[in-house]
């Protein structure tokens, strides 16, 4: 799965995703271990998958990078003193 598809998903959908994703690998793992898998570099892929959504949470939670649907901003953010943060164009 690209990351610019996964940008386009909203929060929730991202959580959903990476559920079935979990569950898949969950799946995969117990396979492995009865040495029945058909395609082994699956788990490579469900691994980077996860991944990629995790990045996506971790950059909205630093405000590097906003979700879809997140309540808050990047630019609503406060700073460390609890101030809101000015823009460019509020600080002219």
């Amino acid at each position: 799965m690209k990351i610019h598809s996964l940008r386009d998903m909203s929060q929730e959908e991202l959580k959903q995703k990476r559920h079935e994703l979990m569950e898949e690998l969950f799946n995969l793992n117990m396979r492995r271990s009865l040495k029945e898998l058909d395609n082994p570099l699956r788990l490579r892929t469900i691994h980077r998958d996860i991944a990629r959504i995790e990045t996506i949470f971790s950059e909205d939670k630093l405000g590097v990078r906003k979700i879809v649907d997140s309540p808050v901003s990047i630019l609503d953010r406060p700073d460390d003193k609890g101030k809101k943060v000015k823009t460019e164009k509020e600080g002219e």
